[in-house]
């Protein structure tokens, strides 16, 4: 396993213990965190917070939720290095908060880690696709069968669930996915000629 990839995966768990230090510190603030990080809708002053709003959350149930998840498949993401990981989290962050911020209501407070999801969900879909390497294929069937029925996530069902931060958020998965480089193989070495005169493997 390349370092690239260990700094990914450390990465994805220092970010899921960052969100219950955060909450656990918002519950005995009784939320005052989620009101300053957390993301109001068609507030420009609060726009910034596109990138904040994912680490916070509404309660215990709903970080529970957003855990296991958010660990599997950002370590998926993650397995493409941690370059990769970086980009597709940012691109992801600012997809599903600007999409948050124009289509919910106005005022509307929105938190959780779920738009992630649903992007890192996106990417790992699209990027076995893309990429046609082996291993990307087998990891976007294992998502698809194991996390498939997240597609309807993106629906508007049940009030109180910010729709929209998933669906863009698999947007901006997807976007990552076709838009960032692709990773070439590594070339095999052509033979050479040693002093002999007879070709030899360098």
């Amino acid at each position: 396993m390349t370092h690239s990839r260990i700094v990914g995966f450390l990465t994805v768990a220092a970010m899921l213990v960052a969100m219950w230090v955060l909450e656990i510190v918002d519950t005995v603030l009784g939320g005052a965190l989620d009101a300053v990080f957390g993301l109001h809708s068609w507030v420009v002053a609060n726009a910034w917070s596109v990138l904040t709003y994912p680490f916070m959350h509404a309660d215990f149930n709903h970080l529970i939720g957003n855990s296991v998840p958010f660990l599997v498949l950002g370590s998926l993401v993650a397995f493409s290095g941690l370059g990769r990981f970086v980009w597709t989290t940012l691109i992801v962050m600012v997809v599903s908060g600007i999409g948050v911020w124009l289509f919910t209501p106005e005022g509307a407070l929105t938190v959780g880690a779920s738009g992630l999801v649903f992007g890192y969900f996106g990417y790992t879909v699209l990027r076995g696709i893309v990429e046609r390497r082996t291993v990307d294929i087998v990891i976007m069937i294992c998502v698809v069968i194991f996390y498939g029925t997240l597609i309807w996530g993106v629906l508007p069902q049940q009030e109180g669930i910010s729709w929209q931060g998933h669906l863009f958020g698999f947007i901006g998965g997807l976007f990552s996915a076709y838009a960032l480089p692709r990773r070439r193989p590594r070339p095999t070495p052509a033979p050479g000629y040693g002093p002999s005169g007879w070709p030899e493997r360098r």
